[in-house]
């Protein structure tokens, strides 16, 4: 199998037949062998029957359908795992990732040996102050911190080499930043390509501008995993351990100061050194325990975070 393709998608129904026959549209010249995998991630229209359609129309069109909404990363998760081509492109379900990209991604992976193509949407049809100035502000803050320089880490049409995705984990709210994820994993060879961006034609967005302060959040975890998370200890023992020196130097001060400085002053719990010894020695403990917990998780495999309901498979 040369290709695979990736559509997860919430609530398109309408969309649904007009992309598919896109695709095709655009390899048939190809001389490509490919599937098409659709992620039906718990969609409340008609989606899945509209999947089901394709699926008896055409040989290569599968489906998965989860049994409620669990997300983006997980419908990608589900379909990384079900994929058998060389190379692997995602995009959109909602026509605003063009599939006349696919050929050209699929070329240029191959002819450069890249492990992954991640699309920039340089011209956008998206609101200014609502999607547009967010999102470059969140590629802004993704570049600074991973180091990574990409336009738009967020663009739904991206291109894979196989060992990439069966290699990557996706979880959570991690769709956004699978380049980085894949350069952890050793993967480097990461190159960009602008595609084109059309307005949407049906329905409506499914994220909204909390999409942003997710992704901020899910920045900072993925920064911390980067760098602690095998040993988890080695961040929660460092401070741990700082404040348990704090809280020591300020009860040993106390100790002293009353034996030997000032015997007849106030009681020691009626000073305020008395509770900065207190509460930081309790934070120590605090950290201490929760990079033992880290390093116990850190043990733990992973298990998957979403249920299948249905698939349909080769006819």
């Amino acid at each position: 199998m040369n290709l695979s393709i990736i559509i997860p998608l919430l609530n398109e129904a309408e969309s649904l037949p007009e992309l598919h026959q896109w695709i095709l549209d655009e390899l048939k010249s190809t001389n490509l062998s490919f599937e098409l995998i659709f992620i039906d991630d718990g969609s409340s229209d008609n989606s899945w029957e509209e999947i089901k359609k394709l699926h008896q129309s055409h040989s290569s069109t599968y489906g998965i359908r989860f049994s409620k909404n669990f997300g983006k990363s997980q419908a990608l998760h589900a379909g990384f795992a079900e994929a058998s081509g060389d190379v692997v492109v995602t995009l959109d379900a909602d026509l605003q990732d063009a599939p006349s990209e696919i050929p050209n991604l699929y070329q240029r992976i191959v002819a450069e040996d890249l492990d992954m193509i991640s699309g920039w949407k340089k011209k956008r049809y998206d609101s200014l102050f609502f999607k547009n100035i967010p999102s470059k502000l969140f590629n802004w803050a993704a570049r600074r911190s991973s180091g990574i320089y990409l336009h738009d880490f967020n663009c739904g049409i991206k291109a894979y080499k196989r060992d990439v995705i069966k290699t990557v984990e996706v979880y959570g709210e991690m769709h956004r930043y699978i380049p980085v994820l894949a350069a952890h994993a050793g993967f480097t060879k990461i190159g960009e390509q602008i595609v084109q961006h059309q307005a949407r034609k049906y329905g409506v967005t499914k994220f909204g501008w909390i999409r942003f302060v997710n992704g901020f959040l899910d920045l900072i975890t993925l920064s911390f995993l980067n760098k602690f998370g095998k040993r988890p200890m080695h961040f929660f023992g460092f401070w741990g351990s700082l404040m348990f020196l704090i809280g020591f130097g300020a009860a040993f001060y106390l100790g002293i100061d009353k034996l030997y400085l000032d015997p007849d002053g106030r009681l020691i719990t009626q000073r305020p050194e008395f509770f900065i010894a207190l509460t930081t020695m309790i934070l120590g403990t605090q950290f201490f325990v929760a990079g033992f917990l880290g390093e116990l998780w850190a043990k733990q495999k992973n298990q998957k975070r979403y249920t299948i309901k249905k698939r349909l498979k080769a006819l």
